[in-house]
């Protein structure tokens, strides 16, 4: 699901080792300006703000999400004396292009995908990080790659306040345990096997569904990016969002290809490919949870608990266990996470007040209290896990500090045509056998807009 069109990015060295410190190699060697990244002392200064007070944010949640993230200020407010005002928009796309083009940006817009924000950025709109905080301070706190989604031209115009974590695998604990099978499989070919030994009990080992009305078959490309990141790593992963390398790069095809032995691997996913495809993505697990699971296995993001029965949900700890999806023996030699997460930007940088803003919500102080509500991560590994209301919770971002890099879903970062558009459809036409993966990908990459569409 993409926002907008990515420009090409300015990538040098990202590999695993590297992955804290070539990101730094990007930015602009004379940043103009920086602050310290401490706790909430660091972020306040006593009020030697000079604006009017008032610092408008832009987003898109709202509900309880926007309750918890308005708690999540009022300790900031208190000491700083900034009346932070957040206004909820469910059609932010629309609604932040149109304000910036009309010259009434807000002051902070928060990007639930880094697309739009780089259009912006594009066009000289938003201010570059550095400007306002001391680059090196925060990568170091981040989880590794987390800022290259941000990046343009090689400068990063969006910090990270909240964190997706798709590369997970979820299963009913008893059920699974009782079965005795290996709780953390150490490659995708070891997974291979506890699924064999799944379907000789009788049941699917997958769960799996991708209906989502319009947006049916996005959960495919989550499937798709996942392969890629494991048999050929992060740069040639880069290289594929950039459209430096054709969609149907043999790599690419690969992918499909070894995705296709999990998904359409006889009696592999419960009720085949159809059933995939007519499944909503929101009831795959909850044939996991019956008294005799019907399958076992679902990988998904952190955000799937919350589609999960309320009796599971009520005992998350001892109702479902995880792992994460692991690498492929043979391929990159260490373990990608596949993400997303909320980018916060700065529209206004003569603003004091909302620099201190961005600073506070770049920092590893922000996001105790929505953390406590459930459902939100941090994108830093030096968060106070504790924070987090469940053990479960608090795996999933111990699997995210772990990793050895970190990518942004490239559905989100290809231009909209493609990533919301063909890479959608044409995986519903893979899943359903019209298109073999060379067509599939092929008629995706026939899809992708001329540079100067």
């Amino acid at each position: 699901m993409t926002l907008g069109r990515r420009r090409k990015l300015a990538i040098c060295g990202l590999g695993a080792v590297l992955a804290l410190t070539a990101t730094a190699c990007l930015q602009d060697p004379n940043p103009r300006g920086g602050a310290g990244a401490g706790g909430l002392d660091g972020f306040v200064d006593g009020g030697s703000a000079d604006g009017d007070g008032v610092v408008t944010i832009l987003g898109a949640f709202g509900g309880q999400e926007e309750a918890a993230f308005v708690e999540s200020l009022a300790a900031f407010e208190e000491e700083s004396g900034i009346d932070v005002q957040y206004t909820a928009d469910t059609d932010f796309t629309t609604t932040i292009l149109a304000r910036v083009s009309s010259g009434d940006s807000p002051d902070i817009g928060l990007f639930p995908q880094p697309g739009g924000l780089l259009d912006l950025a594009d066009r000289g709109n938003v201010q570059p990080i550095d400007t306002f905080l001391d680059y090196d301070s925060l990568d170091k706190t981040l989880i590794p790659g987390f800022l290259d989604s941000a990046r343009l031209s090689g400068r990063v115009y969006g910090a990270p306040m909240r964190m997706a974590v798709k590369s997970v695998v979820w299963y009913p604990k008893e059920a699974y345990e009782a079965g005795g099978w290996n709780t953390e499989p150490a490659t995708i070919q070891e997974l291979a096997d506890v699924a064999e030994e799944i379907k000789d009990s009788g049941a699917a080992p997958w769960c799996m569904g991708w209906e989502s009305d319009q947006a049916t078959g996005w959960v495919g490309t989550d499937w798709i990016e996942e392969y890629v990141l494991r048999l050929h790593g992060p740069e040639v992963y880069d290289e594929w969002v950039n459209h430096e390398i054709p969609f149907d790069d043999e790599r690419i095809v690969e992918a499909f290809e070894e995705f296709g032995k999990l998904a359409k691997g006889d009696g592999n996913v419960l009720g085949g490919e159809r059933g995939i495809l007519n499944t909503g993505f929101a009831d795959a697990m909850t044939p996991a949870f019956r008294e005799e699971p019907r399958c076992y296995l679902h990988r998904q993001g952190n955000f799937a608990t919350g589609f999960y029965p309320d009796e599971v949900q009520a005992d998350l700890d001892n109702q479902v266990g995880i792992f994460v999806f692991p690498p492929f023996d043979g391929g990159y030699q260490g373990q990608p996470i596949l993400g997303g997460g909320d980018l916060a930007a700065l529209f206004n940088g003569n603003d004091e007040e909302a620099m201190e803003v961005m600073r506070f919500l770049a920092s590893d102080e922000f996001g105790a209290e929505w953390a406590a509500t459930g459902g939100w991560l941090s994108p830093h590994r030096t968060f106070d896990a504790d924070n987090y209301p469940d053990e479960t919770t608090r795996q999933i971002a111990e699997i995210a500090s772990e990793a050895d890099v970190f990518r942004y879903d490239a559905s989100d970062l290809m231009p909209k045509e493609v990533g919301s558009g063909t890479f959608w459809t044409s995986m519903v036409q893979w899943m359903d056998g019209s298109k073999t993966s060379q067509e599939a990908a092929a008629d995706i990459e026939n899809s992708w807009p001329s540079e100067d569409e």
